[in-house]
């Protein structure tokens, strides 16, 4: 039985023929740290805490090869309001159809909200996978539901820009 499932230096993983692993049922699962993922890296306001991932090869009802997702972690974002800390329960539960490169994605299964149409050429890197996957799931423009504004440079006495023009047109309003 070839080896599904295999490391490619600091714990990078692949499934060579996700194909064959959807057929054989096979299964990974793991850890990673949020911050060592680039992308999603760039969101978090520390470095992040850990990320753990479980991927089932299945075949559908229609005997179709998917690959079965979850993610669960607990990642502190950055609020867009405030800027401070934001946690945010990460929670990935998603289906993926497999579909070969190049192969037409058949129209029910553009509209099945159950699974994703994923092409697939080649082997599979799951940490990529699992990056696309949480930022798919992550809020657009993550804040708190009450928070305050951060405060300006020029502290709470500072006049606003607009006061100032005012103030050179001789406050009259422009009369």
């Amino acid at each position: 039985m070839p080896l599904l499932c295999r490391d490619k230096g600091a714990g990078l993983k692949t499934i060579p023929d996700p194909f064959q692993f959807a057929a054989e049922n096979r299964s990974i699962n793991g850890e990673a740290a949020a911050g060592g993922f680039p992308r999603l890296a760039d969101l978090l306001s520390g470095s992040g805490g850990p990320v753990s991932y479980r991927i089932d090869g299945m075949l559908d009802a229609e005997r179709r090869p998917a690959l079965q997702l979850a993610v669960r972690g607990k990642l502190d974002l950055r609020c867009q309001r405030c800027l401070g800390e934001l946690a945010w329960d990460c929670v990935v539960d998603t289906t993926l159809q497999l579909v070969r490169a190049g192969q037409a994605i058949p129209d029910e299964e553009l509209e099945n909200d159950e699974a994703d149409a994923f092409e697939v050429e080649g082997e599979v890197g799951v940490m990529a996978l699992i990056e696309d996957e949480i930022l798919l799931a992550m809020p657009l423009a993550p804040r708190h539901e009450r928070c305050e504004l951060p405060a300006r440079d020029g502290g709470p006495g500072e006049k606003s820009p607009f006061a100032v023009l005012a103030s050179l047109r001789g406050g009259n309003g422009g009369t």
